[in-house]
C-alpha cells in the first residue's frame, strides 16, 4: 500500500491514542483538574505519557520547573524501581501541593528531592543534590533561560543522557509570522534555543510536533 506522505496527524487520530492508552491514575486527573482554574502551566497529557515512555531506564533524572509536579509525576511513574528525581522551583506553596499528589500516588517521599530556589540561583550555589550525573534532564521553566540551564546541566549529565525541553514550538508562535513587530522575549528566546540545541554537535537532537513542541536530544559525552 502506497503511503500519503501529506498526511498529518488530526484531532481523531491524538484521540484514538489516548482511548488506547491506559487511563491516567487519580493523582494525574486531579492535577489536571487543579492546573486549568489556577492557570498553572503544565505539560498536556500526550507530552506527559512521552516523558513517562523516555523515563523508562532512567535512575537519575532532574527537572528543571515544577510547578503541580505534573511532569514529575509522569516522569517518577515511568522511571524503574530504585529512581530517583531532584526537580528544582522556587514555588514552595506549589512543590508542596505537588508533594501531596506524589504520594497519593503511591510515590515515597525519598525518591523526589525538591529544591525550592531559582533554578540558575541553585546550580551556582552548588546544591549537592544537583552534582549528578543525571540519566535525563527536562526543562520546563523560564523560557529565556532555557539556553542558560542547558550549560548549567551538560556538566552534569551522564554520557548518553536524554535532554527534554518543553515549548519549543510555543503554539505555533516559534515558526509562525513574524511580521515587522519584535516578538515577546519568550518567543524570541525560543526561536534561538530549538535550532542552537539542534546544531549542538553535543547532542543528537530533534523536535518532537507534540504538545506544544518537545526537543528530545541524546547527550554525545
Amino acid at each position: 500500500m502506497k503511503l500519503d506522505r501529506d498526511w498529518i496527524p488530526g484531532p481523531e487520530d491524538l484521540d484514538w491514542i489516548e482511548a488506547a492508552a491506559e487511563p491516567p491514575i487519580a493523582p494525574l486527573l486531579a492535577i489536571e483538574r487543579a492546573a486549568e482554574p489556577e492557570r498553572v502551566p503544565i505539560v498536556d497529557r500526550a507530552t506527559g505519557r512521552v516523558l513517562a515512555a523516555l523515563a523508562a531506564g532512567r535512575r537519575r533524572i532532574v527537572e528543571v520547573g515544577t510547578a503541580f509536579g505534573y511532569s514529575t509525576l509522569w516522569l517518577a511513574l515511568g522511571q524503574p524501581d530504585g529512581g530517583s528525581i531532584v526537580t528544582i522551583d522556587p514555588d514552595r506553596e506549589r512543590t508542596d501541593r505537588a508533594r501531596g499528589w506524589w504520594r497519593e500516588a503511591g510515590i515515597a517521599d525519598d525518591r523526589i528531592t525538591v529544591v525550592n530556589a531559582p533554578a540558575l540561583s541553585a546550580f551556582a550555589a552548588g546544591d549537592a543534590a544537583l552534582a549528578g550525573p543525571f540519566d535525563l534532564a527536562f526543562v520546563d521553566a523560564l523560557k529565556p533561560e532555557y539556553a542558560a540551564y542547558v550549560e548549567e546541566l551538560v556538566p552534569r549529565l551522564a554520557p548518553g543522557a536524554l535532554l527534554l525541553a518543553d515549548n519549543v514550538l510555543w503554539s505555533g508562535r516559534v515558526a509562525g509570522p513574524r511580521g515587522s513587530a519584535p516578538a515577546d522575549p519568550d518567543t524570541e528566546a525560543l526561536r534561538a534555543f530549538g535550532p542552537a540545541v539542534l546544531r549542538d554537535t553535543r547532542f543528537i537532537a530533534t523536535i518532537l510536533p507534540v504538545g506544544d513542541g518537545l526537543l528530545v536530544g541524546g547527550y554525545r559525552g
